[in-house]
């Protein structure tokens, strides 16, 4: 899931160092992470440049996404209440952030409603995206968060729908909830019976996906 755009989203430097004067420029490079799920909170990131992911990972590596974060979203919200970070955040390409550090954000929150009301609607939209995760999580198999996946992330290109986002197949397990082995089976039928190819990491649909698997 992408994040929707936000308050900050057409800031740039100058217009973010006027909100907040005590925030800092980082840059990240391609893989590095910005976050460990269970840091301590007293940043929030304004990303200006670049995009990111935010995701769980057990002591075995195995990883799932939460959503992705596009230039001009934030992340770090739970910076308010003080307690650890509860998800990691990776750059999936090099990045840029504003960090603001959480006395700024409190001072944002008493004197300009517009950001209060960003942040509570932002919130609100990840309870509804989580509660609808935690939804296919439970009632879908992985076949079913595939397709669902596809649907949603596919795109118009050339007359045929096209994932845009170059994708392995562990990179969509961890997106849907399944295990690579299975996201492999799951392609190479498909692949096999026509109704999607895989060039250069982009998903393909040829056809219209069956509805059981």
């Amino acid at each position: 899931m992408l994040e929707a755009p936000s308050l900050f989203t057409n800031l740039d430097e100058h217009a973010l160092r006027v909100l907040s004067p005590n925030g800092v420029i980082r840059s990240f490079p391609k893989g590095a992470v910005l976050v460990n799920e269970g840091d301590g909170t007293d940043m929030l990131y304004v990303l200006m440049s670049g995009r990111v992911k935010a995701f769980l990972s057990d002591e075995h590596g195995k990883e799932v996404v939460l959503n992705t974060i596009e230039v001009g979203a934030y992340f770090g919200e739970m910076v308010l209440d003080g307690g650890p970070r509860s998800a990691s955040i990776m750059a999936l390409e090099p990045c840029r952030a504003y960090l603001i550090p959480r006395r700024d954000v409190e001072g944002l929150l008493e004197r300009n409603p517009a950001f209060a009301r960003d942040l509570m609607n932002r919130l609100i939209g990840r309870v509804r995206s989580l509660t609808a995760r935690v939804r296919d999580l439970t009632l879908s198999d992985v076949y079913g968060r595939f397709v669902k996946f596809v649907d949603t992330h596919a795109v118009e290109r050339d007359g045929k729908r096209v994932v845009p986002e170059r994708l392995t197949q562990h990179d969509i397990a961890a997106r849907i909830g399944g295990s690579r082995e299975m996201v492999s089976r799951i392609i190479k039928d498909l692949s096999a019976g026509g109704y999607i190819s895989i060039d250069a990491k982009h998903v393909t649909v040829l056809r219209k996906l069956p509805a059981k698997w």
